[in-house]
């Protein structure tokens, strides 16, 4: 599951200048106009996390814009003018335990010995990341600003979803912890599944 529409077109959104207002699929993400889903998309990584954690719990989700609707009336993000604010973990951790009964801890500091942790311990964690992860071949300019789905951890590595990925591999990909450490901004949110 992506943040956008199609993800066959993140890599031009990403890297090549394409609005993704252009999207022919909006539609699917419960938008309720083509210009209020190119103006929300690129803030919407959070919103792909849950999703998928959902879809993962409960075998269905809501649309990425019924759980941006939900989300928005906890304060979960901020408007200012034409600039969008968010996510704001710890509304979201309020919406996501009240509206869809999953306990939600907001880690404002969090260290990858802490992260791992949390994964063994059945959690999975929304952890801010460089966007760049996409391509970790290279180092990122800066940590943290983009969310992924961290799902587990095996033989060394960090399991994650990328709701921006650009490439199936991207999207569902595995980084040794410590060059997951190099785009790791150091705080997140962990969900657990199992309770609210």
């Amino acid at each position: 599951m992506t943040q956008y529409a199609s993800g066959h077109l993140i890599t031009r959104i990403a890297y090549h200048g394409y609005d993704p207002a252009g999207d022919p699929n909006w539609r699917l993400t419960g938008a309720p106009s083509q210009a209020v889903y190119g103006r929300w998309c690129r803030h919407m990584c959070g919103m792909a996390c849950l999703r998928m954690a959902l879809h993962h719990r409960d075998g269905d989700a809501p649309s990425l814009f019924a759980l941006l609707t939900g989300a928005r009336r906890y304060g979960a993000y901020t408007q200012q003018g034409d600039e969008i604010k968010g996510l704001i973990y710890a509304p979201f951790a309020r919406y996501v335990h009240d509206t869809h009964k999953m306990g939600a801890t907001v880690h404002g500091e969090l260290d990858l010995a802490e992260l791992t942790h949390l994964l063994d311990d059945g959690r999975m964690v929304m952890a801010s990341v460089s966007k760049e992860i996409r391509r970790p071949e290279r180092e990122p300019l800066k940590r943290g600003g983009h969310l992924v789905l961290a799902v587990g951890l095996q033989n060394g590595e960090i399991h994650f979803r990328n709701p921006s990925g650009h490439t199936p591999e991207s999207r569902e990909a595995a980084l040794p912890i410590d060059r997951f450490g190099a785009f790791f901004g150091g705080r997140g949110l962990s969900l657990d599944l199992r309770s609210g």
